[in-house]
């Protein structure tokens, strides 16, 4: 490791979580200059206004800056074409940390080939969005088992119907989570104190504290007969594309509540509303889809159980800070020479 580390901010961030970055070591040269970064229009807003664009000379100050730089905040101006073009151009390059949990999409639509890629180490933020997410997986199972859709379809109506429907008690339900990793721990969490009992998938199967059973996904349908909810937080690769497809609902019992909060590629969308309109699945809650944003034509926009939410169930206030946090941690590990965490796999790209 050098003795001395020039930081690049690449991408919008608030002046005062620069100086946290600052205040890590004296060692480490933080180059931030805002006016060559577009403001952000609500908090964590990291590809910031669109609208903004930099004069030819700024252009110029933004590249020269970012190719001085042995480490980067963001991907340059939040984009795969900017990853590419900095591993292209900075040979200096040793470790860029990602505002995003799934950067590895980015890193594989980039384009890079392995031999550049393994010349530097991509960082993400997982685990930053995980209390969102789940909280937010919470609020689809609640949904789904409290039958709001259809309240609020009454309520639209004013209709107050003659026979009172029972909702479904949460409370020792069966969930099964796909992808035991940090977003699918805080969401059992969080339904295991609903007094819901939690399976789950992980690549390795191992014992994990509280999980009931652990399975990889060749196990998954003998789960899902046990579920009364799932929810997604798998990533988008190669290995999950469409692994919830015609079988895998087919394998649910009926009137499973379904959440999406990993990747919409994850999710054979006509499979999903097959088994919606079959009632194999009774609400469906997804932050993610295949294409986004999600094309009008997509009959998901109308569907009478199903929550449409635009990609946005991870963004919170206090998402910069806790990024910070995250990243200000792996930086101390990148000066000490420790190993860094969560870094982005470049063979299957999550």
């Amino acid at each position: 490791m050098t003795s001395t580390i020039t930081l690049a901010i690449a991408v919008p961030l608030e002046a005062e979580l620069v100086e946290q970055i600052r205040a890590v070591d004296p060692s480490v040269t933080v180059l931030y200059e805002p006016e060559l970064l577009p403001p952000e229009r609500y908090p964590a807003d990291h590809s910031g206004d669109p609208a903004f664009k930099r004069t030819p000379a700024q252009e110029e100050r933004y590249w020269a800056m970012l190719n001085s730089a042995q480490v980067l905040w963001g991907f340059p101006n939040e984009s795969p074409a900017g990853l590419a073009r900095i591993a292209r151009e900075n040979p200096r390059l040793q470790w860029i940390h990602a505002m995003a949990a799934g950067a590895g999409g980015a890193a594989k639509a980039s384009g890079l080939d392995q031999d550049i890629l393994q010349k530097f180490k991509i960082t993400t933020s997982a685990g930053v969005h995980a209390l969102p997410l789940a909280e937010f997986a919470a609020l689809g199972i609640l949904n789904g088992f409290k039958r709001s859709a259809e309240l609020a379809q009454d309520q639209a109506a004013k209709t107050w119907p003659e026979l009172r429907i029972p909702t479904r008690l949460v409370n020792g339900s069966t969930l099964v989570v796909t992808g035991l990793g940090e977003i699918g721990l805080e969401t059992a969490r969080i339904a295991r104190a609903l007094g819901m009992k939690v399976s789950g998938t992980k690549r390795s199967v191992e014992h994990i504290d509280g999980i009931e059973e652990v399975v990889d996904n060749t196990g998954l349908p003998a789960l899902l007969a046990t579920a009364d909810a799932v929810v997604n937080t798998l990533p988008g690769t190669a290995f999950t594309e469409n692994l919830f497809n015609h079988e895998t609902f087919a394998a649910m019992k009926p009137g499973t509540v379904f959440i999406n909060v990993g990747r919409g590629t994850v999710v054979d969308e006509e499979a999903l509303l097959e088994a919606l309109n079959n009632g194999q699945v009774s609400y469906a809650c997804l932050d993610v889809f295949a294409v986004e944003p999600l094309p009008q034509d997509s009959p998901l926009w109308d569907h009478p159980r199903v929550m449409v939410s635009p990609h946005t169930s991870a963004l919170s206030a206090a998402e910069n800070r806790l990024i910070t946090e995250r990243f200000c941690s792996n930086l101390r590990t990148f000066l000490d020479g420790g190993d860094l965490p969560h870094l982005v796999d470049t063979v299957h790209f999550y």
